[in-house]
């Protein structure tokens, strides 16, 4: 599953996935918006660029939920 977000402007943006083709969009402009690592315990960490550092998780995909969570909520609903 992959959520576009579509403001007035007709400017869309969506965390990256694979779901479709964004080039039949437009031209994509793909950015950076988070790293998710671990830590030298095993612990994960999804740090958002320009935001908080999400964790400790005990799994990955407990990070990932959590980065696109927070990116969703904090990035996507809130671009003018």
């Amino acid at each position: 599953m992959m959520d576009l977000f579509i403001n007035p402007h007709g400017v869309i943006n969506a965390i990256y996935a694979e779901a479709i083709d964004l080039e039949m969009l437009g031209k994509p402009t793909i950015s950076r918006a988070s790293h998710v690592e671990p830590d030298e315990l095993g612990h994960w960490f999804a740090q958002i660029v320009n935001g908080p550092n999400l964790g400790p998780f005990a799994k990955r995909s407990e990070a990932l939920t959590a980065e696109i969570n927070w990116l969703t909520e904090n990035r996507l609903h809130s671009q003018p």
